[in-house]
């Protein structure tokens, strides 16, 4: 496992007279840390305590992924979530693809999160393979990779070059009971869509900003990135404009202790 794909964790100061600001970040299915580390680097830089995981079985192979599901991605959000929460007086989550999945549903679960940050999030798709996928898994372990979208030359993600079908399974079944709970998230949402993305299509973005009860919404288009816009063309706008989210919100509420 090289360096870039390990799990990130940056302590955050505390010497500012403001709240201590931590955030949680999300990287997509079959990914790693690697996608998300940038613009962890860039949050991290500016004070904020700033978690990473490794989700159970990525930046590893691709079997070592065949076992596990959801379930155990969801877990590992929500603990590092607590581990901040605990040292932090205001916490923000963000995500990439799957990783705005978990961050929406993290953000379903804990309506004091102080705010989310989804990038290309996934909440459904009309890809309509994926209809097979209950009969599938139980015949093949993988198909050909969906990882890589990226339009930024000699950038990679680290991802995998096959997708686990149960653990994709696992994924498209949370789908559902995500959309079904999003009236429930009232926080402040930043959104990035990405024009022209070959693996998430537009119907989440439409459903999530349905869905959602939240009055405080921004939803902004990459207009020079693909799936992958953490490291793309368009990575410098979303951590810029992710931290001055961040900073709006955390300076308009008082510390949570």
């Amino acid at each position: 496992m090289s360096e870039q794909a390990q799990a990130f964790s940056a302590p955050g100061s505390n010497d500012g007279p403001g709240p201590r600001v931590g955030v949680l970040l999300c990287h997509g299915f079959t990914g790693s840390p690697e996608s998300m580390r940038p613009w962890a680097e860039h949050l991290a830089y500016r004070g904020h305590a700033v978690e990473v995981p490794r989700l159970p079985g990525h930046g590893l192979t691709w079997q070592e992924m065949v076992p596990t599901r959801y379930a155990d991605y969801s877990a590992e959000v929500e603990r590092c979530y607590a581990d901040l929460k605990e040292r932090c007086d205001l916490v923000f989550a963000g995500g990439l693809s799957m990783g705005g999945t978990l961050t929406l549903d993290l953000a379903e679960r804990h309506p004091e999160i102080a705010g989310i940050i989804l990038v290309n999030a996934a909440v459904a798709s009309t890809n309509r393979q994926l209809l097979l996928l209950p009969f599938l898994k139980h015949v093949v372990k993988a198909f050909p990779a969906i990882g890589g979208d990226i339009k930024k030359p000699g950038a990679s993600e680290g991802a995998y070059d096959h997708t686990p079908l149960k653990a994709l399974s696992s994924l498209v079944k949370a789908w559902k009971r995500v959309r079904a709970d999003l009236g429930r998230i009232t926080c402040p949402v930043l959104l990035f869509r990405s024009a022209e993305d070959h693996v998430v299509d537009p119907s989440s973005a439409r459903l999530i900003l349905a869905g959602i009860n939240s009055s405080d919404v921004t939803e902004q288009v990459l207009t020079d990135s693909y799936h992958v816009a953490t490291i793309d063309n368009d990575a410098e706008t979303i951590f810029t404009e992710s931290a001055a989210f961040i900073d709006r919100v955390a300076a308009a509420r008082p510390a949570e202790v």
